[in-house]
C-alpha cells in the first residue's frame, strides 16, 4: 500500500491573518483569495496542468482547528487509501484520532506525530 503520495495543503494560524495574507500577496506574489488562501495547480515538467492542487491557507489563531496539537501549523498529505492507512497506523501504535470526515472534497483523517503535531491525511475524491 502506498502511504503519502504528495502534499495536499499547508495550513497555519496567525495573530493577524489579514495582515499576514497581505504580506504574502505583496512580497511573495501568492494569489491569496477571499477565503484566506491560495490553490496551487499542479503541472507536469512542461508546465501543463495536471490533476491536483496544493492548498496554502492562513487562519486566525483563536479557536483550536489543529487540536489536540498546540502547533500553529498543520500539513495535509494526500493518500490513496485513507481507511487502510489509518488501520495500519493504529496497528503500528500511532495516535490516530477517532474522527474522520467525508465531503465533496474527499475523505479526511488525522494522526498525531511523536512531537504532538496533528497531521491531516486526505484521500481526494475519485478523478482528482
Amino acid at each position: 500500500m502506498k502511504r503519502v503520495t504528495g502534499i495536499g495543503g499547508i495550513f497555519f494560524n496567525a495573530k493577524d491573518p489579514v495582515a499576514l495574507r497581505a504580506w504574502y500577496k505583496t512580497h511573495l506574489g501568492i494569489d491569496v483569495q477571499a477565503w484566506g488562501g491560495a490553490a496551487f495547480t499542479w503541472t507536469d515538467d512542461q508546465g501543463n496542468p495536471v490533476k491536483g492542487t496544493t492548498i496554502w491557507s492562513i487562519g486566525a489563531e483563536e479557536g483550536d482547528p489543529f487540536a489536540p496539537s498546540r502547533s500553529s501549523f498543520m500539513i495535509n498529505y494526500r493518500v490513496e487509501e485513507l481507511g487502510a492507512l489509518l488501520r495500519a497506523l493504529r496497528k503500528e501504535g500511532c495516535k490516530v484520532l477517532d474522527k474522520t470526515d467525508e465531503s465533496e472534497y474527499g475523505r479526511f483523517g488525522w494522526v498525531v506525530d511523536p512531537e504532538g503535531n496533528k497531521v491531516e491525511l486526505w484521500q481526494p475524491p475519485p478523478g482528482q
